[in-house]
Formats: structure tokens, C-alpha cells, sequence
């Protein structure tokens, strides 16, 4: 692995390349041509284009990479010698209920790591919420965290002020164990390094990024971690939500997925968002994290109001129309009466895995069937 390192960070961070389109090329070489990622790199522009079916702008991006494997060589050594470790998302060290979870559109296709790797394959739920949650929603936090930690399942959380932190000092407390999913690259951690040494050392948390190991904190990139958090679970619990936001939006994304989420019930006198995502399907517990199943959220007159506004997510409208035949952007949001821009259409389409991308002036879309191409890597 060491000397593959860095070929897959070159790999792992082509520019524009969305996660689809990078798996299903690892799926290519890695289980239909049965190369290595080194010989791929390998390969001729000829080859890229004729067997991988690369575009020039494809094939420049790789060019590029290929350039700079000299300085990631240097940077993996470096990594290496820190302790950090590299997982690729062929290895069967990489977090299987992610791949379970995120599938080919959204899994990332190497994780940068420091800890004990085994606590990726245990019993896991995620612990999320608002980072100004009241005293009330850390006072649950705290609670699953004991639960979970007496249950012997791994806590996943950001890091982030709130909720997210309770929940790690929470499971350190009662002895559990966490992962920490940074929005930001591994090596920029150092004083979260430092304030949780002993814990790493032990055994008992785990720290992981998706992004480039130098890269900073960045709104963005904490808005990109959430999915990372979610997929690592088979549970999630939610202690406060507003109604937008990194954990309204993860819990949504989630509901839709048919992904097994709780919501603290909130009392009469609160103001968050809490009834309106047991509302759209998520399940409400007590303080104790036990379903309440026969709990019926009374709404205030703006959230009925909300609960009833169309969707503003498009998706099975956009891709039911696919099905029928080819369009570009301009023609789907013209039949759909999309309130989305081309952009955020475009990099919806991209990341589809039951959508292909013709080459043609417009770009043109339509729906295909991708069960066959994901079995191999994601359904092992």
C-alpha cells in the first residue's frame, strides 16, 4: 500500500471529478481489468481513452495528477512517518457500512486515518444536532452516549461545537469509543491531536478525513463532512435541529434514503425543528432514546405551512423523466418548472448513479441501469 499512497491521493482529488465518476473507474481497472491503480497510471493516453472511455479534458486531469506523484510520494512518506494511514475504498480495511450506506455516488474513494482502524468495523450510531443546542439537547447527547457506549457500539460525530461535542466527551467519559470525522484535512488537527492523545493511543478514537491532508477548515468542506458522519452509522440520532443547516439537511438527505433516524422529542415550549422532522418520517424517542411510536407532533401554523410546500428536492421527478429519454439541463428544468439553477442541476446529474451523461453540444442526460457496475465494488 505504502507505495500505491500516492497514486491514490493523486487519484482521490482530481479536480471537478465527482464520486461516481471516480468509482466507476476504479470499478473498471481495479475489477475488470484486475490492474493495480499503479498500472493503470501507467497506461497509455490511448489506452484511457480507447479501453476507459476518457474525454481530453479526462485525460488531461490525469496527465496533471501523474505530474505531481513525485511530491504526494513525499507527502505519504510524511504521513507515514506521523502516523497517519491510508485506506482506498478497494481495501477491506475501508468502513464497509459506508460503501453500504453512500454507494458509488457518494462513497470517497480513500480515507486518511490516525487510531485504531477496528473501530470501523463495530456497531455504530452518529450523535448530531445544532452547534447552539440548548442544555436540554446535551443532556440527550449525553445520555445516547452513555447507552451506546454500555452497548458497546462506536459513536460517530464531527467535532463540531454543541452536539457533536458533547457527544465525544460524552462517549470518552463512559468509555466508548469514537470516530471523529474532520471538516477538514487530517494533518491541519494538531491540537485535537494533542487534547485527545491518550484516547488515540488507547485505542478508543479514531480520527478520519475524506479531504486533502493540508487542507483547511472551510464551511464547505464541513457541509461535505455530514454525509461522511450519517454513512458511518447504521443509526442516527438527532438531539435539536433548526430548519436549515448541516443537520436538517443531513437528516432529510437520510429520511429519503429510508436511513433509520431518531428525534429527541421536544418539549411544548422549544423552538426548534425537532416535531417537523418527526413529521416528514423520522422516529421520535424519549429522553431515554426509546421510540415513542404513538407520538403525533403538533406543528405550529409555519411549519404546517412548510410540511406542505412542495419539495423543493426534485429527484424522482428528475429522474422519472429521464427514463423517458434525453435532455439537457435547460429542457429539464423547463418541464419540471425546476426552481433549481443549470449548476446545481449539473452537479446533481453528475453525482446520479442511474444517470449517464451523452457527449453531446448541450450535454445531454438520461436514466441507465448501474446495478451490474456497482455490485462488484459496493455489494461485496
Amino acid at each position: 500500500m505504502n507505495k500505491e499512497a500516492a497514486y491514490w491521493i493523486a487519484l482521490a482529488h482530481l479536480p471537478r471529478w465527482g464520486h461516481l465518476k471516480m468509482n466507476n473507474l476504479i470499478i473498471k481497472f481495479h475489477h475488470e481489468y484486475e490492474l493495480t491503480i499503479e498500472d493503470f497510471f501507467q497506461l497509455s493516453e490511448s489506452d484511457w481513452k480507447m479501453q476507459y472511455g476518457l474525454e481530453i479534458k479526462e485525460i488531461e486531469d490525469l496527465k496533471k495528477a501523474k505530474s505531481e506523484l513525485a511530491s504526494n510520494a513525499f507527502l505519504a512518506e510524511t504521513m507515514q512517518n506521523e502516523g497517519y494511514e491510508l485506506i482506498p475504498i478497494i481495501s477491506p480495511e475501508y468502513s464497509k457500512i459506508l460503501k453500504e450506506n453512500l454507494k458509488a455516488a457518494h462513497a470517497p474513494a480513500l480515507l486518511y486515518v490516525k487510531g485504531n482502524k477496528q473501530i470501523m468495523l463495530e456497531k455504530s450510531i452518529a450523535i448530531v444536532g445544532s452547534r447552539n443546542a440548548s442544555e436540554r439537547s446535551l443532556t440527550f447527547a449525553d445520555n445516547i452516549a452513555k447507552l451506546a457506549s454500555q452497548e458497546y457500539k462506536v459513536i460517530v460525530s464531527g467535532f463540531a461545537k454543541g452536539v457533536d461535542k458533547q457527544a465525544l466527551d460524552s462517549a470518552i467519559k463512559y468509555k466508548g469509543q469514537s470516530i471523529i470525522v474532520l471538516p477538514q484535512g487530517i494533518m491541519t488537527f494538531g491540537s485535537g491531536f494533542k487534547n485527545y492523545y491518550r484516547q488515540i493511543v488507547d485505542g478508543d478514537v479514531l480520527v478520519l478525513s475524506t479531504f486533502f491532508p493540508k487542507a483547511p477548515w472551510q464551511a464547505e468542506l464541513a457541509m461535505a463532512r455530514n454525509p461522511i458522519i450519517y454513512g458511518l452509522a447504521s443509526e442516527i440520532y438527532v438531539a435539536e435541529s433548526s430548519d436549515k443547516g448541516g443537520t436538517w439537511s443531513g437528516v432529510v438527505d437520510g429520511l429519503r434514503k429510508n436511513r433509520k433516524i431518531y428525534v429527541r422529542k421536544p418539549e411544548s415550549s422549544e423552538n426548534n425543528a425537532n416535531n417537523l422532522l418527526i413529521q416528514k418520517g423520522a422516529i421520535a424517542v424519549d429522553f431515554a432514546g426509546k421510540p415513542l411510536l404513538d407520538y403525533k407532533p403538533l406543528l405550529s401554523t409555519t411549519n404546517q405551512l412548510r410540511l406542505q410546500e412542495p419539495a423543493l428536492n426534485y429527484e424522482s421527478g428528475i429522474i422519472e423523466l429521464l427514463k423517458t429519454g434525453e435532455f439537457n439541463v435547460k429542457e429539464i428544468i423547463a418541464k419540471l418548472q425546476l426552481t433549481w439553477s443549470e449548476k446545481k442541476l449539473r452537479d446533481f446529474l453528475k453525482n446520479k448513479p442511474e444517470v449517464i451523461v451523452i457527449n453531446k453540444k448541450p450535454l445531454r442526460y438520461k436514466s441507465k441501469d448501474i446495478s451490474i457496475v456497482q455490485k462488484s465494488l459496493f455489494d461485496e
